[in-house]
């Protein structure tokens, strides 16, 4: 079974006292579901598209188990901290390559 990796890439960042607080819920709730963060951080180049701010990608076992996390309480609980527009980003999940 192939690994699946959930990728966030920020375009704008309006409010980083909300962006924090998702932060530190979010973080727990990864890692609950195994996740494993590979990159983070806004030491990036863009070579095509919109420049990002920051980005990050989180590795888990399966498709499966990254939807389990994003639809879980802990993980919902976590977006709720950014409601209001706190961030412009684009969230993903791709499956691995075999």
């Amino acid at each position: 079974m192939p690994k699946a990796y959930i990728v966030s890439a920020y375009n704008a960042i309006n409010d980083p006292d909300k962006l924090k607080a998702y932060a530190e819920l979010a973080g727990p709730a990864v890692n609950s579901f195994g996740g494993k963060f590979l990159a983070r951080g806004n030491n990036l180049v863009s070579f095509e598209g919109k420049e990002k701010l920051r980005a990050v990608v989180i590795e888990f076992e399966s498709m499966e188990r990254a939807k389990e996390m994003h639809d879980s309480d802990a993980y919902q609980e976590a977006l709720a901290k950014m409601e209001g527009g706190a961030v412009d980003r684009d969230l993903f999940l791709i499956e691995g390559a075999e």
